[in-house]
């Protein structure tokens, strides 16, 4: 059994008007406590896995992400990665397809080349930037530290400490952005031409100051300049256009790869395959059941300092729940699902619960695959909501 490990560091150095993560502004005292405590999870993990079979599972993905993993010294990051190595079979870090996978999410302006080079040395061999915009009044309105300078430095140092596999994220929406800044953002990130692009939709909802202002009508955290749906929709449209134009291959609704850098770690979430999460807030997945540990960091190191398990809650997956997620999980993916093999799986016949969106041409067959509409992903939300209910 092939497992995804992700870490999670939920510092940040500020928190972005749009964010509705469980992440947080710490003092940096607090970053090594929580390294620790992470090592000591996963040694904990290893000797008595009550939720998984850990001592037949072989890694060979790993996500750092949060907040801002990048905020972690150097010594810090690679400790967790020397603990998962001696508690788990991982695969051996070599430039191949099937080498482990090792990302790093890191803020533009975190990146030192004294850190780019002890993060490759180390083991990781893949960045995830959190670019999100290359226009400065943008990343201002959202409260991002970095301005567009930073991101090309960036990706200068990561060139030159050896990573050549490099994810960035772009969102479409975001206050002040306009026609022409998006334009310009996604030809500054075709210039830097990354191995991998996801690019996200603004979220509105009352998990983010930002989306509680919109909601009300406010003006705070510049909720009045957020772009109308259909210019979103617009943006994302033109960037599907102009990035298979630059030969990037749309695999998953929000994420682009150049051929052979899928992002190997989250296709596992999507196909429902198998993967712990450690540090606090972490979701892990064994088939079977869902369970994640206590969201307060703090929280969480005190669990793991007193020896007591820091999971908040363990719960089985019904059989309901597992085709729910196959559905809305496996049509993320471009090519979608296969429709017989889940219809057998599960058995059951979803003829009646597509028919009505294939008729609106929302859903649609391509050979033995039940897919998204490609002229329909910005609706997709929409066409779950329909299917699932």
């Amino acid at each position: 059994m092939n497992l995804g490990v992700y870490i999670q560091v939920p510092f940040c150095q500020t928190k972005c008007t749009y964010c509705n993560f469980h992440t947080g502004v710490v003092a940096r005292e607090k970053y090594g406590p929580y390294a620790d405590a992470v090592c000591r999870e996963i040694a904990e993990l290893a000797v008595g896995g009550d939720l998984f079979a850990l001592r037949d599972a072989s890694v060979d993905t790993v996500y750092f992400g949060g907040g801002t993993p990048s905020l972690l010294e150097p010594s810090a990051l690679a400790d967790i990665l020397a603990a998962l190595h001696r508690n788990f079979g991982c695969a051996k870090v070599v430039e191949s397809a099937e080498s482990l996978e090792v990302t790093l999410e890191a803020d533009p302006e975190t990146i030192t080349p004294e850190k780019a080079q002890t993060w490759r040395a180390a083991g990781f061999n893949r960045i995830s930037l959190g670019v999100q915009s290359f226009d400065d009044h943008e990343l201002q309105a959202a409260g991002r530290m970095h301005r567009h300078a930073d991101i090309f430095a960036a990706a200068r140092i990561l060139r030159g400490a050896g990573f050549r596999n490099i994810s960035v994220d772009l969102i479409a929406g975001l206050a002040h952005q306009t026609r022409a800044s998006w334009e310009e953002s996604v030809a500054r990130l075709l210039e830097i031409h990354p191995e991998h692009i996801s690019i996200y939709l603004l979220e509105i909802d009352e998990g983010s100051r930002l989306g509680t202002e919109s909601l009300a009508g406010g003006s705070r955290y510049s909720a009045a300049a957020i772009p109308s749906d259909d210019a979103m929709a617009e943006s994302y449209e033109s960037a599907c256009a102009r990035l298979a134009a630059a030969g990037y291959e749309h695999y998953e609704i929000s994420n682009w790869g150049l051929p052979g850098f899928r992002s190997r770690h989250n296709l596992k979430y999507w196909r429902r395959e198998p993967y712990i999460g450690l540090g606090a807030g972490a979701h892990s997945f064994d088939g079977a059941r869902r369970w994640w540990n206590v969201h307060d960091s703090a929280k969480y190191v005190a669990c793991i300092e007193i020896g007591a398990s820091p999971r908040e809650m363990i719960e089985p997956v019904t059989a309901q729940q597992a085709l729910d997620e196959e559905l809305f999980l496996g049509l993320r993916q471009l090519e979608g699902i296969d429709l017989a093999r889940v219809e057998k799986k599960y058995g059951v016949s979803l003829q009646a619960r597509i028919a009505g969106l294939r008729e609106q041409g929302l859903l649609e067959m391509a050979g033995p695959n039940l897919r998204l509409a490609p002229a329909h992903l910005t609706v997709s939300n929409e066409v779950f909501v329909e299917l699932l209910g």
